[in-house]
């Protein structure tokens, strides 16, 4: 006899959508039982007529702690993503202080422990000091983060030569390394050409040939270092070619964000501080090129930066478009915004698993995630198709408050979260205690 089963549901998995029971012993799927068969369990979940998905993992994501807890924290954050169906939360490093060496991400893991409602796995972030690599590689970060823009001097990597040599020296460790795809030069340059702190002048620091630019950059050092990366945020036509020329040479994935697939540059006018992030909206060109990107399975997958700002952040006066904090929630609307793509035609519910799922556990080492097979976590979304829902502010966890994304309705909505096999949300509400637990990479 079973712990638990899901029983009636169609199962999402590997391209395919099947009527199946899914079957749970110890926190994990124990097997697929087809219709007609008989099974027995010590708990039943009716998921007639629903859809199971697996847990979505957003594998860009800023939790904010330590240091930025007026904008989130672990509980705060990882409510918000339970209530997405956000089962699995990979978080930046990018917090006060940044997570660069050991000591700093076993205090940040530490911090953690008991306070997620979902599970997370930490991020680590290279400095100029390359001799830290080692004592944080041993605690199986899920990533490396490097930064070639925009970023602290100690965190600067402005140079080929540059990203060249750290990613030497994570090659063959199994770490995949993330790298944003900005320019130096032309940040500052354009700094210099216009200060007038206009939305303008933002667009002009931050342009597509940046972008462009640091995608052939990351992939010509990742190829020639022997390294695994993964590009951060493409969000422009330029970046999409210039991926598309360049990824097969080397071991690299791609991320894009929904708001990238949505919103252009002209929202700015009425949306504003709301939007305002890195790399900027572009235009409705852009959009498209992403949108077809998506379609043919150029972009591997999709992620938030959810990065919130307490709302009297957002709103407060500043001198220049530039100075607003940048950066959004996104945690618990991942799922509804794959979803509207899915009611615009632009993707199929297959595709949220392997783009949201299945892929980025692959990708960030997670081997129990990703997806609803035998000997996996059992981490999985009831979704009901007969059940509109309608993004609201009000519904909203994060300490970020109010959502770009609030109204759009899209036409299924989600019934239950199940996150190694015990159920946390049920109806939009928490069900269970904070039942998250620390993944590393590997594990």
């Amino acid at each position: 006899m079973f712990e638990t089963l899901v029983t009636g549901g169609t199962v999402v998995d590997r391209g395919t959508m099947r009527r199946a029971e899914v079957a749970i012993d110890k926190g994990r799927i124990a097997a697929l039982v087809a219709p007609g068969e008989t099974a027995e369990a010590g708990a039943v979940f009716d998921a007639a007529g629903c859809i199971l998905l697996p847990g979505l993992i957003d594998a860009h994501a800023h939790l904010r702690e330590p240091g930025l807890t007026h904008k989130e924290d672990f509980s705060t954050g990882t409510h918000a993503a339970a209530l997405g169906g956000v089962t699995t939360v990979l978080d930046m490093p990018t917090d006060d202080p940044w997570t660069d060496t050991a000591e700093r991400l076993t205090d940040k893991m530490a911090m953690a422990q008991g306070r997620l409602h979902v599970d997370v796995g930490f991020q680590a972030v290279a400095s100029r000091d390359l001799s830290l690599l080692p004592a944080l590689l041993e605690l199986a970060p899920v990533s490396v983060e490097l930064f070639t823009a925009d970023v602290p001097d100690a965190f600067l990597f402005d140079t080929l030569d540059a990203v060249g040599q750290a990613l030497g020296r994570l090659a063959g460790s199994g770490t995949l390394v993330g790298i944003s795809p900005g320019d130096q030069s032309i940040l500052a340059g354009s700094g210099a050409r216009d200060r007038s702190g206009s939305i303008a002048a933002f667009l002009a620091s931050r342009p597509p040939l940046a972008e462009a630019g640091g995608i052939a950059r990351a992939l010509v050092a990742a190829a020639d270092a022997g390294s695994r990366i993964h590009v951060r945020q493409i969000n422009s036509a330029a970046g999409v070619e210039v991926w598309r020329r360049l990824r097969g040479i080397a071991d690299a994935s791609v991320e894009t964000t929904p708001q990238n697939l949505f919103f252009t540059a002209a929202d700015y006018e009425t949306k504003g501080a709301a939007l305002k992030a890195s790399p900027p909206l572009r235009a409705q060109a852009d959009v498209e090129a992403l949108r077809a990107a998506l379609r043919d399975r150029a972009v591997d997958i999709i992620a938030t930066d959810h990065a919130p700002h307490s709302p009297a952040e957002k709103s407060a006066a500043y001198a220049a478009f530039a100075d607003i904090p940048g950066g959004l929630p996104g945690l618990q609307t991942l799922l509804p915004t794959m979803l509207k793509l899915v009611d615009e035609g632009v993707i199929g519910l297959p595709d949220i698993a392997r783009i949201c799922a299945e892929q980025p556990a692959g990708r960030f080492g997670l081997t129990a995630k990703g997806r609803l097979a035998p000997g996996y976590d059992a981490d999985l979304l009831i979704l009901d198709p007969r059940r509109p829902h309608t993004i609201a502010n009000a519904e909203q966890a994060s300490r970020a408050g109010p959502t770009p994304f609030a109204g759009w309705t899209v036409s299924s909505r989600l019934a239950r979260v199940i996150l190694r096999g015990r159920e946390i949300v049920r109806d939009g509400v928490l069900a269970a205690p904070r039942l998250g637990q620390i993944v590393r990479r590997g594990a």
